[in-house]
């Protein structure tokens, strides 16, 4: 008995020295972290990190392989538990949503039936899938299959849709997906996603320089859903209000329908949508994402201006923007005449952008109040160039600088600004363009009695909108077609009384593929007027650059137009912090060319700050068009009239600034919104009503 007792304490004594000293050799030590960090994930093991559940997510941030804000399920609060524990900032907890990129579906024809197979992936492999489309999805549900929160089914129409309430972003449907056309992203990535060469998208969404998703926008309009559909032409847009009164709609050009019958409305439509906004006397919420701590000087508050802080505020950063001009809105204050853009209008539209968060400094002058040095002493990590195009071309002809002389551009903003220029009774505007019509028409509402528009081309080659073109000839002025201006005559006491001009006739085209004026010789002509208004364009001032005593600026690089040089994919200058779009970069151009350039430029800054390099989009289409979604034929229309734009009378608008182009009813826009066949790069949606052949 005692023999045996003896042995087991000899036995259990040897396994202590055993397990003692294989605990010294084979000890393990597990950082404490990793347990309080995955007591602050979501607990979800749902694999959408990429790692095997909460522990091995844990392990990964732990190990500093991972960020804090890895758990893609957690919510801001746990991201921010994690970041604390780690001792390190959270960074931009923004929460990603699936998204499906493709409408098309059973809209999409077939070129292959494959029998049997029951997956997107194996349909994919044989010849790349049965649809016509090559792009777009396929139908077979892997998506479905893969998610499993059940926040994705495929709709009636044949293509993924996703349950935001109940998406959780972990990306499994994007990993399914072998076409690539369901997406997780955050709001940062929805906002700077642009038109590339292999997405879904209708020809009038390529043509639009802002890039807005404008089907879905007009479907929202359709089903009655205007704050959608604000929300929808916000990711790309932040003026919608402006753009509805002033924009020439290049995208209506585009537009299917127009083959077979007369475009769409579409700018009309967006009006409809913006002003809903307005007068409901509420403005809708719009999301940021969280501070960066970075920030970002706008010098120039226009379009362009306006549109990069919008979506820089957007992306999480600080911005100010800085004007020489009393109020923010540049050429779209002080260019464009109230009786096409209400200042109340503009500055409503104006103050939503300023709400987010953004300061402005009115009223101070880059390169004289101060300059590209102060404005990195103050802690700016990045510039943004906008300065406009405001200097105005001359035309080059003796007596231009006589009493009663002005120049376009200039001439609207003293008038915009209150100034009390005196005015005669009898007025010569030179040009074709936006900006020669709109003083023409200022000038009618001025009280003047006969206003010319002299020009050396004919009607057809007038560069102006046309509808501004057909409201001109509405309210009588008076149009001189091929006539070019040789010189401005005054009196004794230097007074306009005459513009003398010389007859042309039109030759070959010119570069631009308008037939050229040619002067017809002893064919001067004298009209008797005594204000002569020029406006035959308008450049960039570089004055800025002289005026700025900061040793970078002499490396600011401009062209021979004034305009400054920058690689045009993603509107960087020769100063890498300094970057530029609108009118300051490609010269004058359209409004919602410089609402779309700034928001290409507030990508490239926002990766300039965050990764300190900038790569262009992928395949951006940069205006161009995938050549398959062109056609030259439309079948399945019934014509319809397009809704006419309601307008205010002509007697009841020359005596005052009052808009007159008014917006139009929600009966009216709804059927207008029909008319849209909910385009996508291939697929469309016939009428309805047309008779389908037995």
């Amino acid at each position: 008995m005692i023999s045996a007792l003896l042995l087991m304490l000899g036995i259990g004594a040897t396994c202590a020295v055993v397990l003692s000293l294989s605990s010294k050799i084979f000890y393990v030590y597990e950082d404490p972290r990793i347990a309080m960090v995955e007591n602050n994930l979501a607990g979800a093991n749902c694999g959408g990190c990429g790692y095997a559940g909460c522990s091995g997510a844990a392990d990964a941030i732990v190990s500093g392989k991972e960020p804090p804000s890895l758990c893609i399920v957690s919510s801001k609060e746990g991201i921010e538990a994690v970041a604390e524990i780690m001792g390190l900032d959270a960074g931009a907890a923004e929460s990603p949503l699936s998204y499906n990129l493709c409408e098309g579906g059973d809209r999409a024809g077939d070129k292959f039936y494959y029998m049997g197979v029951s997956t997107c992936k194996a349909l994919t492999a044989m010849y790349g899938g049965k649809r016509v489309c090559g792009i777009g999805c396929l139908g077979k549900g892997d998506c479905v299959k893969a998610c499993q929160f059940d926040a994705v089914e495929i709709g009636k129409n044949g293509f993924p849709v996703v349950n935001e309430s109940r998406c959780v972003g972990c990306g499994a449907c994007q990993q399914a997906c072998p076409k690539g056309i369901i997406k997780v992203n955050t709001l940062s990535e929805q906002l700077m996603t642009f038109n590339q060469t292999d997405a879904a998208l209708a020809p009038c969404s390529q043509t639009c320089p802002a890039e807005i998703n404008i089907p879905k926008y007009i479907n929202e309009v359709r089903e009655g859903k205007y704050k959608e559909a604000v929300q929808t032409i916000r990711m790309r847009n932040p003026l919608p209000l402006a753009c509805g009164r002033v924009c020439p709609h290049p995208c209506e050009d585009m537009c299917r329908r127009g083959l077979e019958d007369e475009a769409v409305s579409i700018n009309q439509l967006k009006r409809v949508a913006a002003d809903y906004e307005m007068n409901s006397g509420a403005r809708l919420p719009i999301k940021c994402a969280p501070d960066t701590g970075h920030k970002v000087a706008i010098i120039g508050g226009g379009p362009a201006g306006l549109s990069c802080a919008f979506f820089l505020r957007r992306l999480g950063h600080d911005v100010d923007i800085f004007d020489c001009m009393p109020k923010l809105g540049g050429i779209i204050r002080y260019g464009i005449p109230e009786y096409r853009l209400p200042k109340k209008v503009l500055d409503w539209e104006i103050q939503g952008i300023l709400d987010l968060g953004i300061r402005d400094f009115c009223g101070v002058k880059f390169g004289e109040d101060f300059g590209l040095g102060s404005l990195m002493a103050s802690g700016y990590k990045a510039v943004f160039l906008g300065v406009g195009a405001w200097d105005d071309y001359s035309l080059g002809i003796e007596g231009e600088d006589l009493d009663g002389a002005y120049k376009g551009i200039n001439f609207l903003q003293r008038l915009s600004r209150g100034e009390d220029i005196p005015l005669g009774r009898t007025a010569a505007v030179v040009g074709g363009g936006n900006t020669a019509v709109d003083c023409a028409r200022t000038l009618l509402r001025k009280g003047l009695d006969k206003v010319y528009m002299v020009y050396r081309r004919t009607r057809n080659e007038m560069p102006a909108n046309e509808v501004e073109i057909v409201a001109s000839e509405h309210e009588g002025i008076d149009f001189v077609f091929l006539a070019a201006p040789t010189r401005v005559l005054g009196d004794d006491n230097g007074k306009v009384t005459h513009l003398e001009y010389l007859k042309m006739e039109l030759g070959e085209p010119d570069s631009s593929g308008r037939r050229r004026p040619e002067p017809v010789e002893g064919s001067e002509t004298l009209l008797e007027v005594d204000m002569v208004i020029s406006a035959i364009g308008q450049s960039p001032e570089g004055k800025y650059k002289d005026l700025d005593p900061h040793p970078r600026m002499k490396d600011l690089e401009l062209t021979r137009w004034n305009t400054i040089d920058n690689d045009p994919e993603i509107l960087q200058s020769s100063i890498p912090y300094v970057f530029t779009a609108g009118d300051a970069a490609t010269g004058p151009d359209l409004v919602v060319s410089a609402i779309g350039s700034g928001r290409r430029a507030a990508r490239s800054i926002d990766l300039f700050l965050k990764e300190g390099k900038i790569e262009p989009v992928e395949n951006s289409l940069l205006g161009k068009h995938i050549p398959e979604s062109i056609f030259t034929s439309v079948n399945g229309i019934v014509k319809k009239p397009r809704a006419k734009m309601p307008e205010l009378p002509v007697s009841e608008r020359l005596d005052s600034m009052v808009e007159v182009d008014l917006v139009l009813p929600m009966d009216q826009a709804h059927e207008e919104a029909k008319r849209c066949l909910n385009c996508c790069r291939i697929c469309y949606n016939p009428d309805p009503e047309f008779p389908i052949p037995k």
